[in-house]
C-alpha cells in the first residue's frame, strides 16, 4: 500500500493506493454478506445464458425437418435468445445499481479514508466478474445438458460424434465469454456511479 499526499489550495488530501488483494477480499466479503441479492442477480444471468446455450446447442444436431420453415424457426430461436440476454443485461444493471444505493455509506467511508475511485470501481467489477463466471458456467451446462439429454432420448448416442464435441467446446467458450462480457459491461455504469459519489454526500445519504 502506498500513500500520496498533495497540498491543493491550502488543504491536505490523501490518496491511499490499496492493493488488488484488498479489493478482492472486500468483494468476497460483500458477496457473502449480501448472498441473497447476489444469488438473485446471478439467477438472471444463469437463466439467460441457459436459454442461449440451449438454443445454440440445438444447432449442433441434425435437423429433423428440412425446408425454409425449419431454418426460419431456428433463426427465430436465436433472436429470442438474444432478446433474453438483453433483458438479462438490464436486470443485472438494475440489481447492481440497487447494490450501490444500499452501500452509499460504505462507499463514503472508504473514500473518506482515502480510497481512490479506481479502487471502488475494482471492487464492483470483481463482484460482477465472480457472479458472471459462476452463473455463466452453470447456465451453459444446464442449457447444454437439457438439449443433449432430449436428443439422447430421441435420436440415440450416434448423434454425439466428433463434430458434436468439437462444436460443444466452441459453444461453451462462446457462451461463457458472452455471459461474463454482459455482466461486466452491465456493471460499468453502477461502478462508475459509486466511484463518482462525493464522500460527504454518500455519508449523509439515508437508505
Amino acid at each position: 500500500m502506498s500513500i500520496q499526499i498533495a497540498n491543493v489550495e491550502g488543504t491536505v488530501q490523501k490518496q491511499v493506493h490499496l492493493p488488488f488483494s484488498t479489493a478482492w477480499h472486500i468483494s468476497l466479503q460483500s458477496i457473502r454478506t449480501r448472498l441473497g441479492r447476489t444469488m438473485i442477480t446471478a439467477s438472471g444471468i444463469l437463466l439467460g445464458i441457459a436459454f442461449f446455450s440451449a438454443v445454440i446447442t440445438g444447432r449442433l444436431f441434425p435437423m429433423h425437418e428440412q425446408g425454409a420453415a425449419a431454418v426460419a424457426a431456428r433463426d427465430r430461436q436465436i433472436w429470442l435468445a438474444i432478446m433474453a440476454l438483453l433483458v438479462c443485461f438490464v436486470g443485472i444493471m438494475n440489481s447492481m445499481l440497487m447494490s450501490v444505493t444500499e452501500r452509499f455509506k460504505e462507499i463514503g467511508t472508504m473514500k473518506c479514508l482515502g480510497a481512490l475511485n479506481r479502487f471502488i470501481i475494482t471492487i464492483f467489477m470483481i463482484e460482477a466478474a465472480l457472479m458472471g463466471v459462476g452463473a455463466s458456467v452453470l447456465g451453459w451446462f444446464l442449457g447444454w445438458a437439457s438439449i443433449a439429454l432430449v436428443h439422447l432420448v430421441t435420436d440415440g448416442v450416434h448423434v454425439f460424434g466428433a463434430d458434436f464435441w468439437s462444436g460443444t467446446l466452441k459453444q461453451a467458450l462462446l457462451t461463457i465469454a458472452l455471459g461474463m462480457g454482459i455482466t461486466l459491461v452491465a456493471a460499468i455504469w453502477p461502478s462508475v456511479r459509486a466511484a463518482a459519489m462525493p464522500p460527504a454526500v454518500a455519508l449523509r445519504t439515508e437508505v
